[in-house]
């Protein structure tokens, strides 16, 4: 039974965290390296993360310069970057791309906030089918005849209160998202 406990905690926890990942590919007012991270690249015949094929440098609080570590490379990661959601045209040097990001209109702030929202409650739905999962096993294991009745209540309640405190961490990372969103 400790072992289904200590499961669910643990994919909970991934799932917390594969959030505040999510979170962290969505602009908010600087430039980030970090919102690239999920963008891949056709790099001879194979899909490759943009974090393997250049290096990422701020510049200024609206610029990102990329080096491409292969100058072959550099056509397939700039359309790779002109393809993504990240609504940026990269300036193509012969060295260095540089991605330049527009100031952040309101209603610009408003569809980040809604795609946050969006990923938050993926997090939230996942961190509750793992529960669900877990519910399951902890309900085998009675079946069985492994543990009894009260045991299975009582570690129910543990995964309710273990599930609540991951909603929880999820809904404080949203918040956080949303007020750096607004952050003017």
């Amino acid at each position: 039974m400790n072992d289904v406990m200590n499961d669910a905690d643990a994919k909970m926890g991934k799932s917390v965290e594969a959030t505040r990942e999510e979170f962290a590919t969505i602009r908010a007012g600087r430039a980030n390296p970090a919102m690239f991270a999920k963008i891949t690249a056709d790099y001879y015949g194979t899909q490759t993360p943009l974090q393997q094929l250049a290096s990422f440098t701020s510049q200024d609080a609206r610029t990102i310069l990329i080096q491409v570590f292969d100058q072959g490379a550099m056509p397939a990661v700039e359309r790779a970057i002109r393809d993504s959601d990240l609504g940026v045209n990269p300036a193509n040097d012969g060295k260095v791309l540089r991605c330049v990001f527009p100031e952040l209109t309101e209603e610009r702030r408003k569809e980040y906030i809604k795609l946050a929202r969006g990923k938050a409650e993926d997090g939230r739905v996942s961190v509750r089918n793992i529960r669900r999962t877990a519910k399951q096993g902890l309900e085998k294991l009675e079946k069985d005849g492994e543990v009894g009745k009260d045991d299975v209540t009582g570690a129910e309640k543990r995964l309710d209160a273990m599930t609540k405190t991951h909603t929880d961490k999820i809904d404080e990372l949203l918040k956080h998202k949303e007020a750096e969103l607004l952050e003017v």
